[in-house]
């Protein structure tokens, strides 16, 4: 009975956590559009060296928390392909 009484606190604190993550995606799809509007042309937009310097600051900063590097850079590999997505669809809206 005591691990599914854990479980269930687990879970619940994994939902906090994603409202929390839910909230920060928000703020970075906020400064996505911004950016969006000011950069020159698509090869701008997808910066593949800008890439590359997220991919290295995250992983890390996952290193220094003692956290997995690999999960992060796919998580933020996965993300920063969907906002290059938006971005693009942005920037041709405000040309």
């Amino acid at each position: 009975m005591a691990d599914k009484e854990q479980l269930a606190a687990v879970r619940i604190a994994v939902d906090e956590v994603d409202d929390q993550i839910v909230t920060l995606i928000a703020r970075r799809e906020r400064l996505i559009r911004i950016a969006g509007t000011l950069k020159g042309d698509d090869a701008e937009v997808r910066a593949p060296g800008r890439v590359e310097r997220v991919i290295e600051h995250v992983r890390s900063a996952a290193e220094k928390k003692d956290i997995d590097p690999d999960i992060v850079e796919s998580t933020y590999r996965a993300m920063i392909s969907g906002f290059i997505e938006l971005e693009l669809k942005v920037h041709k809206e405000s040309s």
